[in-house]
């Protein structure tokens, strides 16, 4: 299982860091997850949410 959100599969981006010489090398983003217990179905489950997830009221706490 690789770190990705469980309601919207956001998951990790790629990209560059560029240094002052214009040195490239590759980084990447690591989604903001928090594992969270979640109501589905009248069942409490914990699931990997990302925090847009949370804030935008995609899921339940219980």
């Amino acid at each position: 299982m690789g770190r990705h959100c469980e309601i919207c599969d956001k998951g990790i981006q790629f990209g560059s860091r560029i240094s002052h010489a214009h040195n490239v090398t590759k980084r990447r983003f690591n989604p903001n997850l928090h594992k969270v217990r979640v109501v589905e179905k009248g069942v409490v489950r914990r699931r990997t949410v990302c925090t847009r997830c949370l804030r935008g009221g995609k899921v339940q706490k219980a």
